[in-house]
């Protein structure tokens, strides 16, 4: 029967009708004699924790009941007060909770639940929570965003004509989709030579407006090559940007893009271009557990050579390009070796009109060096 209550937390946490980032997406379900009495699933920010929602809920039926969640509650007081508090206030008998919360202020409610003699239990339902959690847990043990690499791609792997034309690659139908997916994460990074050729706004416009949650938009610019007016550097409240650049950027390409009310991020380079690592690192600081990488191929190879990248979304669309100096989707170092090949696991494949959505896990043999 418990099983049942945890399964139930966890498929309202699937549920999660908003991005929660930066706090985990957590379903929490509250049982009393054998009956759901309250729900409730993580809302976004500054809104209540999955705990909150399911005692407000189960109002008075929370008193001796027990609490099934799909996170270790909470013992700090961030945004909102401690759901351990909470718990322990509604008058909870018991708690079961599916994974820890690694967070080094956050983590740490299963012993102030106990101290409270309140019986916890642990673990049921732990390699589910951690999926649904994915980038939270990422960020939180290695101080690292959880990087989606997004391309598309014609059939022979080209991700423009041999004149740099790409629009459009794929369909309406899978550019919604694109959409869609920039309200969910945090942060989405480009490379220079895609907003110089393209001149995109990277934000996310769903159904063709602007949502009201906007990702933080990153310009990989190593050399200070695009220009001040494009339309990346537009100075809005609702979308910010950054550049990192490195120090081959003149002082005079620095200040004009500054002078736009753009952040302009000196980092160390790693090869001739920027540290992706160090960036990712910035940016995790910055609150940005998800982070987009939307090319172009130079870009994509720099995050696939160093290990940085941990899903990949390829939209397929049903074209020949042809021509042998057309780009493709992944440039970088690449593999000697069709043996050395990146692997990719747990893949997925839908429609998305005429094209087609491969999703999948890479599989580094090795490290980031």
């Amino acid at each position: 029967m418990a099983t049942d209550f945890i399964s139930r937390a966890l498929a309202l946490a699937w549920t999660a009708p908003g991005p929660t980032s930066p706090n985990p997406i957590v379903g929490a379900v509250v049982v009393a004699d054998g009956e759901i009495v309250g729900e409730g699933v993580t809302e976004p920010p500054p809104g209540r924790h999955a705990e909150i929602v399911a005692l407000g809920q189960a109002g008075e039926r929370a008193r001796g009941a027990t609490l099934f969640v799909t996170l270790e509650p909470c013992r700090h007081l961030g945004r909102t007060p401690p759901c351990a508090d909470a718990i322990i206030a509604a008058g909870i008998a018991e708690v079961h909770y599916a994974v820890a919360d690694p967070g080094a202020e956050s983590g740490g409610g299963h012993a102030v639940l106990e101290a409270a003699a309140i019986r916890v239990i642990a673990g049921e339902g732990e390699a589910e929570a951690r999926r649904v959690n994915q980038a939270f847990f990422k960020h939180r043990e290695t101080g690292l965003p959880f990087v989606i690499a997004k391309f598309a791609a014609s059939l022979d792997g080209r991700i423009a004509a041999a004149s740099g034309d790409s629009r459009w690659v794929s369909g309406p139908e899978a550019r919604e989709w694109s959409h869609l997916l920039r309200t969910r994460i945090d942060g989405i990074i480009c490379g220079s030579e895609t907003i110089i050729i393209d001149d995109p706004l990277l934000t996310a416009r769903p159904g063709g407006c602007d949502a009201p949650r906007q990702p933080l938009r990153v310009v990989v610019d190593s050399r200070g090559r695009v220009a001040p007016m494009a339309r990346v550097f537009q100075r809005t409240d609702w979308a910010l940007t950054l550049v990192a650049t490195t120090e081959d950027a003149s002082a005079a390409w620095r200040a004009s893009v500054e002078a736009t009310g753009t952040e302009v991020l000196t980092f160390a380079k790693y090869g001739d271009h920027v540290d992706l690592e160090e960036l990712l690192r910035e940016l995790a600081k910055r609150d940005v557990v998800t982070a987009l990488v939307e090319g172009g191929g130079v870009l994509l190879g720099g995050f696939f050579d160093r290990g940085l990248v941990d899903k990949i979304h390829e939209i397929i669309a049903p074209i020949i390009v042809g021509a042998a100096d057309a780009p493709g989707a992944v440039a970088g170092r690449g593999a000697d070796r069709i043996a050395d090949a990146l692997s990719v696991r747990d893949i997925t494949v839908e429609r998305l009109g005429e094209d087609i959505l491969v999703t999948g896990y890479p599989q580094f043999a090795h490290p980031p060096d």
